[in-house]
């Protein structure tokens, strides 16, 4: 009896700890991808503004998608735009919560091609923090870069062209609704 009582505590355990894991996973992988650069995921975001110009020219391309258990309308408000590099440049995207409910989401992102991603600087990014939208609530959303002007002495980027920002927006919380007692 004294056994199955161990083997019933340890279970529940387990148990609490794959739930409690599955709900850290979005967040814990965001934070593991941009303290560690993979996947292409900007690990040093903490710039401020570039310290010099260059004539070079880069074409940054932006893309978006959703989770399939996010019910949003998520895009780019712009294809693309052209920065010379160290030149601050500013996105629009657009969020729009399509369902019934208030929700929760936080955006993961990626550069493309990877080799690029550390030479990619977000000044500021709504993606920084979770996002809550109301029910059939939109908002748009800016992310504000600049692409470091090292990015022109790295020899593997010599013929690089184009940059792609992407995201996607997963749903963090189920009940975002705050309990209101009036």
């Amino acid at each position: 009896m004294k056994n199955d009582n161990h083997v019933g505590v340890l279970l529940t355990a387990v148990a609490f700890f794959m739930v409690a894991v599955s709900y850290a996973s979005v967040p814990l992988y965001r934070l593991f991808c941009q303290k560690t650069g993979y996947g292409g995921t900007i690990p040093d975001s903490g710039k401020v503004k570039s310290d010099r110009i260059l004539e070079r020219t880069i074409i940054v391309q932006f893309t978006a998608n959703t989770h399939r258990d996010l019910p949003w309308v998520f895009k780019p408000l712009q294809h693309s735009i052209t920065l010379k590099l160290g030149e601050n440049g500013l996105a629009y995207y657009w969020a729009e919560n399509t369902s019934q409910e208030p929700m929760v989401g936080m955006a993961t992102y990626n550069i493309s091609p990877d080799k690029a991603a550390p030479y990619f600087n977000k000044i500021e990014c709504f993606c920084f923090e979770e996002q809550f939208l109301a029910p059939q609530e939109g908002m748009k959303m800016p992310v504000f870069f600049f692409i470091d002007p090292e990015f022109a002495k790295d020899p593997q980027l010599n013929n690089l062209k184009t940059i792609t920002l992407s995201y996607t927006f997963f749903r963090l919380k189920k009940e975002t609704q705050p309990n209101n007692k009036s």
